[in-house]
């Protein structure tokens, strides 16, 4: 009988002993704690939850959610997604590919991007990904997506490619979650269904470049992944200081262009305008680096170390590159005056 030889197929049995399900569980007793409180009428009952007997394990556990993640280190060190490990009062454990299951202690979670890390504590060494590039790729390249799909079919690849790069979403866990804004994303057409998040995006060698992350809903073929960059930042913060440390600034803002300097009458077309979104809220966060710095409500920060704020790269994008402690000097405007000041960036708690 022959068999197909192909890269792919030799990419997939490399990558696939290194993939995870993270299953998320529940007590009945925390599940019928949350239901919420329904006062009973003349023709009603009491609500109470009711679960299938086989749905509910051994240690009275009911699965309430689940996801991806891929093992980067042989003593047990997984990634996955925040998203993916958000249930509160959750148990998680994670599930390999040869079936066996773990205990699964969550070691961080970033304050920015939609990147967790878990840990298990295996009996002998595992299989593991490597780490590739993400600040070089190129459209068209061919790329694989691995994970749980649906939450039911496990070890499921899919094939693409590259369809975009840097983009910027507004993605919802579930109806219920508040949106998050994500940028730098890589497009892609491999499918990427519920249950994938958390999984690995790789490259025709084998190599991780990304962390499936969301689906764009009512669309065919346009899934995102976050650059793999992100996460091996937080997997060298975790080893140096034992926790994720990214920047804080503490501004709230609208990103300036053309339509926005029309509607509000403003005298440039680019920049970040400082402004609170709710009356209740702060502009300038007290305390923060901006604050100490002297920044208003009401000003536009024109620069970012002599280079301009604009749509296509605003502050978010800056700050990503950029470390806690580090110095950078903004250009504001102000009442139609150009200054400049110098920000101490502080770390995001």
């Amino acid at each position: 009988m022959r068999r197909e030889k192909s890269k792919i197929i030799k990419t997939i049995k490399k990558v696939m002993p290194a993939i995870v399900s993270v299953v998320i569980s529940k007590s009945l007793k925390e599940l019928e704690h949350e239901l919420p409180e329904f006062k009973p009428t003349k023709n009603s009952k009491k609500s109470t939850l009711h679960i299938p007997p086989d749905k509910i394990d051994a240690h009275g556990m009911v699965q309430v959610g689940g996801g991806s993640g891929f093992i980067v280190d042989d003593g047990g060190i997984i990634l996955t997604n925040k998203h993916v490990i958000a249930e509160p009062n959750g148990d998680y454990d994670v599930i390999t590919s040869w079936n066996e299951r773990f205990d699964a202690q969550i070691l961080a979670c970033d304050p920015v991007n939609d990147v967790a890390i878990l840990k298990i504590n295996p009996r002998e060494k595992l299989p593991v990904l490597e780490l590739g590039d993400s600040d070089h790729l190129e459209l068209g390249q061919t790329v694989l997506a691995f994970g749980n799909a649906l939450g039911i079919f496990q070890n499921t690849v899919s094939a693409g490619i590259i369809s975009g790069l840097s983009r910027s979403v507004s993605a919802q866990a579930d109806t219920e979650s508040p949106p998050q804004d994500m940028r730098g994303l890589i497009q892609t057409d491999a499918a990427i269904n519920p249950g994938n998040s958390g999984g690995p995006l790789a490259n025709i060698f084998g190599k991780v470049i990304g962390i499936n992350a969301a689906v764009v809903a009512g669309a065919q073929n346009i899934n995102f992944a976050i650059p793999i960059k992100a996460a091996l930042r937080d997997l060298e913060d975790l080893k140096k200081y034992g926790r994720i440390k990214r920047p804080l600034l503490g501004l709230r803002y609208l990103t300036i262009n053309k339509d926005l300097q029309e509607k509000m009458r403003l005298a440039v077309d680019y920049g970040a305008l400082v402004t609170k979104e709710h009356p209740i809220d702060h502009a300038v966060i007290p305390g923060s680096p901006a604050h100490k710095a002297g920044i208003e409500d009401g000003d536009i920060i024109l620069g970012w170390n002599g280079q301009k704020i604009t749509a296509e790269k605003s502050i978010p994008d800056y700050l990503e590159n950029c470390a806690v402690g580090e110095k950078v000097k903004l250009k504001v405007l102000r009442n139609k005056n150009e200054l400049e000041t110098e920000v101490l960036l502080a770390e995001r708690k």
